[in-house]
């Protein structure tokens, strides 16, 4: 390889682009309007623009990316990960024009991306399962059954995606047909299919999972474990590594089967395996992701393996040179660092970035894919940084962590970082008396919430106009940020217009977030409660539900498919 196009955004693709430069290639970066000024666009030796704004014109469309991939000269594709990252349509298209793509065969992300043979696979090889759907559903009603046979609670599951996205859970039957929906919805919108299919959901499982790796050449190696469970809306935000408090048993039950299930698959690169560990002890596959994980850094610091370069060496043919699972070398911690409010429910708040003074110190690394002046468009996902925290052992991470969120100073947008801090104090999950933090420990058991912060200002308008300029008699394409255009015509940031100048307060229902408005969930003239559903917005690839403070007849100000600001009117009570 010689030169790796990065087909993704943010801190991760910052992470490929400092890893082309440790293994001495070239990094080729790719951008949408909002990112024009990102770090990663920064950083990367060269830079192209997709033309467009949201995902499914940019990072998802794959013709652009090739023909981008062919124009740089770029010899190979790095996905990162969401986006097209588990798509073998898109593996196959890089393979296809010439290119080395970074990751497992298409034909393998095929099989193991399609959540339903992957569990085929998982039983063929003895891994430890949970009832499940014999494949995807196609209506509501077939949730229903599913339930009414094993059982509540049920997972809605995106059939063809990962990372938390399109996974709804129900607890109760009245609420299934409005989470299949939003299920589908969100895997509609993340990975371009909504197919679903439906597992037995264990109660109060803790989320642990196998890292990975493996060449070309037969070879299978499980690096460790993680544990991920501390997550709000099926999304991880604390992980760390080795996984603390499991039975050696269970450890080996766990690298047996993750080791197993890949090899069985013919799996090459990095990827992750991972399981659900009940209460009462029973261990459930869940899911294979093909590719890397955000969560990868805790692997890296506790085995001293750089991850996405052993994903360079294993796209090039070349051999593992690990073929045991390492010793663990002391703990570590990451930090998801979201630009959400923990005291709205972790609504994201896009804005500028004012102030972003990091951490540093003894085991202190920070993934970051921001710096102070930066911008969180609201089209994408909220993670800005990761603070990874390394120590010989938990104590001493958490010692250290406790340090180094307090020093962490961000500005300009809410943050995570008062939850982080809040939570690493509970007994709960420091394990006073065992570990009994669980994938909905947010939702059922966490008591120390923070206080909603300050709306973030509105970001300045990052998209772009394009036009054509002649150039020494060459006809070129031109995009121009509409900021500039803004400055030229002594008007910026639409104070040309009343509606922007004077914001008067309405008797109404204002957008919580800033994003899309996806649905309507009443008719414009009923009659709402409080509490009534009344709206459900997307906001950096996931559902906010809008709903009624008060009983009133509603009128609705804006459409379905409209992009509004956090404050925005949505309703008016009449």
């Amino acid at each position: 390889m010689k030169k790796v196009l990065i087909a993704n955004r943010g801190e991760i693709a910052v992470r490929v682009i400092r890893a082309c430069r440790d293994y001495d290639i070239g990094s080729v970066a790719v951008y949408a309007d909002p990112d024009q000024d990102a770090l990663f666009v920064r950083l990367a030796d060269e830079a192209y623009g997709l033309g467009g704004v949201r995902p499914a014109e940019t990072y998802l469309d794959i013709e652009k990316l090739i023909a981008i991939a062919k124009r740089s000269g770029a010899d190979a594709v790095h996905p990162g990960y969401g986006f097209l990252s588990e798509r073998a349509e898109f593996a196959q298209a890089v393979i296809d024009a010439g290119l080395i793509w970074i990751g497992p065969d298409p034909d393998v992300i095929k099989v193991l991306g399609d959540k339903v043979e992957a569990r085929r696979i998982a039983t063929s090889v003895g891994a430890p399962l949970v009832a499940g759907s014999d494949g995807p559903v196609s209506t509501s009603a077939e949730v229903i059954a599913f339930a009414e046979q094993h059982g509540l609670p049920v997972a809605i599951k995106a059939a063809h995606g990962g990372g938390g996205r399109g996974i709804k859970v129900a607890w109760k039957m009245e609420e299934i047909a409005d989470l299949y929906g939003s299920a589908v919805r969100e895997a509609t919108a993340a990975f371009g299919r909504g197919e679903c299919f439906l597992e037995r959901f264990l109660d109060r499982p803790r989320h642990i999972e196998a890292q990975i790796i493996a060449d070309k050449h037969g070879n299978v190696v499980v690096l460790g474990t993680r544990d991920c469970s501390l997550q709000r809306r099926n999304q991880k935000l604390i992980e760390e590594a080795p996984a603390p408090f499991l039975k050696p048993e269970q450890r080996q039950k766990i690298h047996d089967s993750a080791k197993a299930i890949c090899a069985a698959a013919g799996y090459s690169g990095a990827g992750t395996v991972e399981f659900l560990l009940g209460v009462d002890g029973t261990i459930s596959f869940l899911e294979v992701n093909t590719r890397l994980q955000v969560e990868h850094p805790v692997t890296e610091e506790t085995t001293g393996i750089d991850l996405v370069i052993e994903q360079f060496r294993v796209a090039e043919g070349q051999p593992l040179r690990v073929l045991e699972t390492p010793e663990p070398r002391g703990h570590s911690m990451e930090f998801r660092i979201n630009a959400e409010d923990p005291g709205r429910g972790f609504l994201p708040t896009p804005g500028a970035i004012t102030r972003f003074d990091p951490p540093s110190g003894p085991g202190i690394r920070l993934d970051s894919g921001v710096v102070t002046g930066s911008t969180i468009p609201g089209v994408f996902d909220s993670l800005m940084a990761k603070l990874i925290v390394t120590g010989t052992d938990r104590d001493q991470v958490l010692r250290r962590a406790r340090r180094a969120l307090k020093e962490f100073q961000i500005e300009g947008v809410a943050t995570v970082l008062p939850f982080h801090r809040a939570a690493i104090e509970t007994d709960d999950f420091i394990g006073t008396d065992g570990f009994k933090v669980h994938t909905r420990w947010i939702e059922t058991d966490f008591a120390d919430m923070p206080d909603a912060m300050e709306r973030p200002a509105p970001a300045d308008d990052a998209s772009v106009t394009r036009t054509w300029l002649e150039i020494d008699g060459k006809r070129v394409s031109v995009g121009l940020p509409h900021l500039l255009l803004a400055g030229f015509s002594g008007v910026g940031n639409g104070a040309s217009s009343p509606e922007a100048l004077v914001k008067p307060q309405i008797d109404g229902i204002s957008a919580p977030v800033s994003g899309t408005l996806q649905s309507f969930k009443v008719e414009d003239g009923a009659l709402v409660s409080e509490g009534d559903l009344v709206a459900v917005m997307e906001a950096m690839k996931m559902e906010t539900q809008v709903t009624a403070p008060k009983f009133g007849k509603v009128r609705l100000r804006v459409k379905e498919g409209d992009y509004l600001q956090a404050g925005d009117v949505v309703i008016i009570f009449e």
